[in-house]
């Protein structure tokens, strides 16, 4: 199973690159941010999602590891096939995606192709608990917009919301990295 390809843009379509890596061309499936960012003859890395049925392989790639990790959880809803969330993507960020399932925001999806209402209110049922909380994560009224993605990625390695809180609170600082954050935030919660 491929889970990251590293190589020169080659080719670029509406919704995929043919990525050149070391003279294997990988059609890979990608949203509008990654189309953005790619130019023929310019070096790409993407994370990537091998999807295999009895008669295709598809690869869908992503430029972070979040994105691909939101991807694998809006395919594992019923109903939502790959191509399906691929077009979520390409109709929000990341911290946009979120935003719409956690608030319930079926109207953010209502523009995905082949989605529909009752898809889009399953994505929210299914996915609300795992980002719920998000914007308003803090209990003692302190601001935490901006710390989406650390909560994410926090969320990623296991902790809770209590333990990510403490710990984003403890160590952000204005104008700090958002890598930063983390590092630091592990380091604090591995104590």
């Amino acid at each position: 199973m491929i889970g990251f390809l590293k190589g020169e843009v080659f080719f670029k379509e509406s919704n995929y690159i043919i990525l050149d890596v070391k003279g294997v061309g990988y059609k890979v499936l990608t949203a509008s941010d990654v189309l953005n960012k790619a130019r023929k003859d310019s070096p790409l890395a993407l994370f990537i999602y091998t999807y295999v049925r009895e008669d295709n392989i598809s690869l869908f790639g992503f430029l972070e590891s979040q994105d691909l990790k939101l991807f694998e959880n809006l395919i594992g809803v019923s109903g939502i096939g790959p191509k399906t969330a691929m077009s979520i993507f390409s109709q929000g960020s990341r911290s946009q995606i979120i935003s719409a399932i956690a608030a319930a925001d079926t109207s953010f999806f209502s523009g995905v192709p082949r989605l529909g209402k009752k898809n889009a209110q399953k994505i929210i049922i299914e996915l609300k608990n795992k980002f719920s909380g998000i914007g308003e994560f803090d209990l003692s009224g302190e601001d935490m917009s901006g710390s989406e993605e650390i909560i994410i990625a926090l969320k990623g390695f296991g902790f809770t919301n209590k333990e990510i809180h403490d710990a984003i609170r403890k160590v952000k600082k204005d104008g700090q990295q958002i890598a930063e954050t983390i590092r630091l935030a592990l380091k604090y919660l591995g104590k």
